[in-house]
């Protein structure tokens, strides 16, 4: 037996000598329920089983064929029904009614038992092939989305343990990585909530921006200890030489991109962009190029922001950790200077938002 064997089908006519011809014919290859009227079909639907095709004559009285697709085409658990009308109107006006309303093919009488037949089984064929196709579909579907989010949390927490190993490098970032991240996807939204370089943030890179935020100071890894570790603040030379990192880890970040082939479409080009460019400053007094203003790629600008603000709220071996309040009198004396104006903005109407994140991600 085949699958075909097990299928349902409806015939619903007026006139017993159809359904007689209809049912003989039908019978050896379906299982087959009938209806005298468009009332007694619908039913048979909510009553006995749903089928899984229906042939439907037209004109019957109290309710005609065309009325009774119509409901059926309404509803959510019968629309999906193939229904072939079967009717003495053959007029192509007809024909084309009856497929407006949803109807899969259109049978004119007198018909020939073995065509009908046919039509049901191709369609019934074709039905079960789309059925199939979206299965598979979907558990395609359901593949990608697994792999995707495998990559996802791999790519996740590779980021935290490249960043997490500059973290053990530096003693004094404790939660630096988890605050400032969440600090510049803060910023992001308010900058796109507010219309500004919304062809930049969309939502797909400010989860980008937010993913790669952690390492931007993957290029610690690199300064020498008695530089990185010293307890206090750094001579000119010394200095000189951890501004380095912002180059080194950029350099890294650039040459992972070039390995895996991703150009700069991956969560590592935001990671090289923010490494190398969050120590710019607006007025272009910043490191490693002195890029100036709007040259300054947006994610390291809002890097920037964040990463001072951070610094400021946070006690360092050569300062105290200052308060919310004197950290924002110092942005924006930096606005326009140190600072994208736009950016310093967004932090005003997101200070609230700053504070909550410093306290809930507290060292």
């Amino acid at each position: 037996m085949t699958e075909l064997v097990q299928k349902t089908v409806l015939v619903v006519d007026d006139e017993p000598v159809n359904i007689s011809v209809l049912s003989s014919t039908l019978r050896d290859h379906y299982r087959v329920i009938v209806a005298k009227s468009g009332m007694q079909a619908l039913e048979r639907i909510e009553q006995v089983t749903t089928p899984d095709i229906i042939l439907l004559d037209i004109i019957m009285p109290e309710m005609d064929g065309y009325e009774v697709c119509q409901i059926l085409k309404q509803r959510v658990d019968t629309r999906h029904i193939p229904i072939i009308f079967i009717s003495a109107m053959s007029d192509h006006h007809d024909e084309e009614k009856g497929l407006s309303l949803g109807a899969t093919d259109f049978i004119a009488k007198p018909f020939s038992p073995l065509i009908v037949l046919k039509r049901i089984k191709n369609i019934l064929n074709l039905e079960e092939a789309q059925r199939s196709l979206k299965d598979q579909n979907k558990r395609l579907e359901e593949t990608v989305y697994a792999r995707t989010k495998e990559l996802y949390l791999t790519q996740n927490v590779t980021i935290h343990a490249l960043a997490s190993l500059a973290e053990t490098r530096d003693s004094e970032t404790g939660n630096h990585i988890r605050r400032t991240q969440h600090y510049v996807q803060t910023l992001a939204v308010d900058l796109k909530a507010h219309g500004y370089h919304l062809d930049e943030l969309t939502d797909e890179n400010i989860d980008l921006l937010f993913r790669s935020a952690p390492l931007h100071d993957i290029g610690k890894v690199g300064i020498p200890d008695r530089i990185l570790l010293k307890p206090g603040k750094l001579d000119h030379d010394e200095f000189e030489i951890m501004k380095t990192h912002a180059a080194l880890g950029a350099q890294a970040l650039a040459t992972a991109n070039e390995e895996v082939g991703d150009n700069d479409t991956s969560f590592l080009r935001f990671a090289r962009e923010i490494s190398q460019s969050h120590h710019e400053k607006w007025d272009g007094t910043g490191y490693p190029i002195g890029l100036i203003g709007e040259d300054i790629p947006l994610s390291g600008r809002i890097m920037a922001l964040a990463d001072v603000y951070d610094a400021l709220i946070s006690e360092r071996v050569y300062k105290p950790a200052f308060p919310h309040e004197k950290a924002k009198d110092i942005i924006l004396e930096g606005r326009g200077k140190h600072f994208d104006p736009k950016v310093v903005d967004a932090f005003l109407r997101t200070e609230s938002i700053f504070i909550d994140i410093a306290n809930q991600y507290r060292d």
